[in-house]
């Protein structure tokens, strides 16, 4: 395994670009933790919804790629493209619910089966010393993309209070 410094324009600090070859082949990852601190600004400017499609719908419909980690008829798996820990990827409904306060009660199963896909994951992932789940809501909640969406992030020692 090795490892680079790389100076990308726009970072406050410096981001460690690690390059690995595993059972997925070559990847070349961000170091988990760095982030530009677009995020907020992100959500801040993001649609609450509406006709356009999300990024996690041309996900879903093949027409931007994903390094997918799982799939069945309710949900898909897939690495996010930003890793705030060693292992990151998130867990979405086929059906498009914008935001989780948005959910009916007609949900529940599929909730529930998103949970369980996250655990079946982690698992697989190697969490087994822990892991956290988090679902952004809203502007306030830093949601930045409009397409229900958990977090599954573990691999290194979470702080706590998040944000």
């Amino acid at each position: 395994m090795a490892a680079a410094l790389v100076l990308a324009a726009g970072l406050r600090v410096v981001r460690k670009v690690v390059v690995a070859a595993g059972p997925r082949g070559v990847q070349a990852r961000g170091a988990a933790g760095v982030t530009d601190g677009n995020e907020v600004a992100k959500a801040q400017q993001a649609a609450p919804g509406g006709a356009a499609p999300t990024i996690f719908s041309r996900i879903l419909d093949r027409s931007l790629p994903a390094d997918i980690l799982y799939e069945d008829h309710q949900c898909l798996v897939f690495r996010d493209v930003a890793p705030q820990a060693p292992v990151h990827f998130l867990v979405i409904p086929k059906k498009p619910i914008p935001r989780i306060s948005q959910a009916e009660e007609e949900d529940q199963q599929l909730l529930g089966h998103l949970l369980l896909v996250a655990k079946k994951i982690a698992k697989v992932e190697g969490l087994a010393d822990g892991y956290r789940l988090v679902i952004n809501d809203g502007r306030l909640g830093a949601q930045s993309v409009y397409h229900l969406h958990i977090h599954v992030l573990g691999g290194r020692q979470l702080l706590w209070p998040p944000g």
